[in-house]
């Protein structure tokens, strides 16, 4: 049985398989060719932090796949007044086919499916956001960019999984970030050394513009993630000059396109301007999370079962 955790698990022709299958299953979508590859199946999504896309995007999939989502808050169930997660993993796991859990500590996450008898997914942990990444490089196969990727603003999830994902598929990933907003340092050791074997070629600075030349992907976040309200006025002084507007976007390729995982804060890591000349990717990239996350549970499933 195999879980969906950190990319470090897979291989690249792993990451690659799950991503053909999540494009397979989008064009039957479009078809409107629902096949019920997880028929009668029940998926439990656990949510310590909330959410519009990864609720929507898991509780749609799995219904067009032929089964069904239970949207837990950690409000509503033991595990948000002090259960231990090994017992709520025991104890969801028996009644469930499969388990996403959106949460605060990635420990919680390795923690939970330890004690699980059923495949565990990661919606979303503060050190790293793998579903999102996989809608975002299904994406850049659909437009046809190339694979030298610019992330401009702060060293969070996001900026940790790109590290990562470049790690093992071998792509070049530049990532810029202000003094004292790096990436996770365990994290990033660990890329650095994958780099080694996959080709990879990762490069960390401290300016953005350094980061966005030439570059065929230009990516950005939310410079205060959830829970962090208050650094805002903190942050906006330390991140000036990270904004992604014209004037940055055009030291990239001509064709470079432009990725946002949402919400974006106009003004703030992006300007108005670039959002809107980008928003096609950008809602492709969206809508991508349905498709690359249906891609993720069937192949799941076929580990399981095959």
């Amino acid at each position: 049985m195999r879980h969906f955790l950190t990319f470090e698990d897979f291989s690249k022709d792993e990451i690659l398989e799950i991503l053909a299958l999540a494009s397979k299953i989008k064009q039957e979508a479009k078809a409107k060719e629902y096949k019920p590859y997880l028929k009668n199946q029940t998926l439990a999504m656990i949510f310590e932090k909330s959410s519009t896309r990864t609720r929507v995007s898991f509780e749609t999939g799995m219904y067009q796949l032929g089964g069904q989502a239970l949207f837990l808050s950690s409000r509503d169930i033991q595990l948000g007044r002090g259960e231990p997660i090994k017992d709520t993993a025991r104890v969801i796991s028996s009644m469930v086919d499969m388990a996403m859990l959106r949460v605060y500590k990635q420990s919680d996450l390795v923690e939970f499916a330890k004690f699980s008898s059923v495949p565990v997914i990661n919606g979303l942990s503060d050190d790293l956001h793998p579903v999102q990444l996989m809608a975002d490089y299904m994406t850049m196969q659909e437009c046809g960019s190339g694979d030298v990727v610019a992330y401009v603003g702060d060293g969070n999830n996001m900026a940790n999984s790109w590290i990562s994902m470049a790690s093992i598929l071998g792509f070049e990933i530049r990532i810029a970030t202000p003094k004292g907003n790096e990436t996770n340092p365990q994290i990033t050791q660990k890329a650095l050394q994958n780099a080694k074997k996959s080709g990879a070629k990762i490069i960390l600075t401290n300016d953005p513009k350094e980061a966005v030349s030439g570059a065929d992907v230009v990516t950005t976040d939310t410079w205060i993630s959830m829970g962090q309200e208050s650094e805002k006025e903190q942050k906006i002084k330390q991140f000036s000059g990270f904004c992604v507007d014209k004037d940055m976007m055009s030291l990239a390729k001509k064709d470079a396109i432009f990725l946002h995982c949402l919400p974006a804060y106009r003004g703030y890591e992006v300007s108005e301007e670039v959002f809107e000349k980008h928003a096609k990717e950008i809602f492709l990239e969206a809508e991508n999370r349905l498709h690359a996350q249906k891609g993720v549970m069937v192949w799941l499933d076929s580990k399981r079962n095959g």
